[in-house]
């Protein structure tokens, strides 16, 4: 039986997502922060330098969750919700080879 989030009732988080869990509330907390005002108020986008609101720009980990990326000031960029969703899991020369 699946709980409301798709995982399994239960059954035991694997560390890998205990991991991904802890870093994700590290980067709810970096929100909240002046440092991530700052960096948004700025209002382009990381990846396609775009103008963008700044309430409108997201927090992307340049190198992802997925792969062992950390929620740390270095890893985080602001981007539009268009590029970070198509950048999705991959890291930043992949990214790179895909847009060119």
């Amino acid at each position: 039986m699946k709980n409301s989030i798709g995982k399994r009732k239960g059954k035991r988080a694997s560390s890998n997502d205990e991991f991904i869990n802890g870093e994700r509330q590290k980067a709810r907390e970096l929100r909240k922060t002046k440092w991530w005002r700052n960096k948004t108020s700025q209002g382009h986008c990381y990846y396609c330098n775009n103008p963008v609101p700044p309430r409108q720009l997201t927090m992307d980990h340049l190198i992802p969750l997925s792969k062992g990326g950390k929620s740390i000031r270095s890893n985080l960029v602001a981007a539009c919700k268009e590029c970070n969703n198509k950048k999705t899991h991959l890291l930043p020369f992949e990214w790179d080879d895909w847009v060119q």
